[in-house]
Parts: structure tokens; sequence; C-alpha cells
């Protein structure tokens, strides 16, 4: 059963901050109780109650994890026929679930989340959209997007190229269309663009450009 984020962060919590057990939390959330144990298992945290084996798995656990450390992507059917050819008499749908609970885990990435203040940050960018016939000719489609990085309203304008007067006029656009204009403007790619100075490299790898009111840069 797939659940989304937030469930897994509210059985995280009732289980680590409330206390509660995995059937009680099971029965709140109308959940089974092994996706609640496969949710705790999953995030890698320490269990504050006895942890539940099956006996008779115990003298195949040496097997299946030095098999899980060399194929971790082996799947739970495979290795259920592995350990049954080695005397395992188990079901598949417990094995299943107790290789849930022993196979490795990547470690947690640590990752910095960028908030922004209302107005404070634009994202600007051209989107490609394919080719279109215009008469005899046969054109590009591009799409100037913007970004408000507090709201995440989008901007979108269609063009028939990338050129400078259009990358502008999607600007006074997406300005006349928010009547306001953002404080910073983060631009992932420009096209030609002479008009805009690089004043950083942000930490993402985004290249970050302000506006230069006084005149072109060269």
């Amino acid at each position: 059963m797939t659940i989304t984020a937030e469930l897994e962060a509210r059985i995280l919590r009732l289980y680590h901050v409330e206390k509660w057990r995995c059937g009680t939390i099971a029965r709140q959330l109308h959940l089974h109780h092994t996706t609640v144990r496969r949710v705790l298992a999953q995030a890698g945290l320490p269990r504050h109650g006895p942890q539940l084996r099956s006996a008779m798995i115990d003298s195949y656990l040496p097997f299946i994890r030095q098999t899980l450390t060399k194929f971790p992507d082996l799947t739970a059917s495979r290795l259920h026929a592995m350990v049954r050819e080695r005397g395992y008499r188990g079901g598949p749908d417990h094995f299943r679930h107790l290789i849930s609970l022993y196979r490795p885990r990547p470690a947690a990435e640590a990752y910095l989340r960028l908030r922004t203040l209302p107005g404070e940050q634009g994202q600007v960018d051209w989107a490609h959209f394919g080719h279109i016939q215009v008469g005899r000719a046969r054109r590009p489609l591009m799409a100037f997007v913007m970004v408000l990085s507090y709201s995440r309203d989008i901007h979108l304008r269609f063009f028939l190229d990338a050129r400078m007067e259009n990358f502008l006029r999607g600007h006074v656009g997406a300005f006349n269309a928010w009547c306001g204009v953002p404080r910073v403007l983060l631009y992932d790619f420009v096209p030609g663009n002479k008009i805009v100075v690089l004043c950083r490299i942000s930490l993402c790898g985004r290249r970050r450009y302000e506006p230069c009111l006084e005149a072109p840069c060269v």
C-alpha cells in the first residue's frame, strides 16, 4: 500500500511523540498494522517497543542479510524462493513483510529547504514545446515561464522564438499580470541575454541575476 508523505509523518509523530502502539495507530488511521510497521522500519528511527520477529526466520537471517548486502534490489519473491530451497517453510506474504524490515535503506540525506518572503523572488526560464506549422514555415514553439517562489504562482506566455524582445515581453507581461516586480529574479537559462548582471552562484547551482536598470551590460 502506497501512502502519502503527510500520512507517514502522522504515523511517526503518533509513534515517537505520542507513544502509541502500532495497532492503535493502524486502527485510528484505518491502516493495516503491517503498513504502520513498514513506515517505522523505513524511517530508520529506534523503536521504543519490542520488535516482532518470527522465530521461523531467525536461522535464515545471516543468509538474508548477506544476500541483501550484495544485491539490495533483489525482489522478496526471489529471495523467498532461495530460502525455501534452504528449508524455510513460511508463507510468501509474511516473508515479504519481514524482508521490508531487514532490507538495507540508503542513508538519509540532509538538505536545506530554502524559503522566501512574498514578492522577494521569482524564477525565470524558457520551455520548448516542439514546433508548429505557420504557413509554409515550421517554427519552434517557446514558452516564457516566470514562477513566484513564495506562492508558486505561474505566468506563462508562448512565443515563436526565444529572442531578446520576446524575453523582455515575457517579463513585462508577468509584471503587469501581478501588478508588481519581484525583488530578485533567478534565471535557469538566459539565451543571449545582455541586460542582466551575474551577481553570484547560489548554493543550489543556479545562476542568480538582477536587472541592470542603468544601461545594457556588455
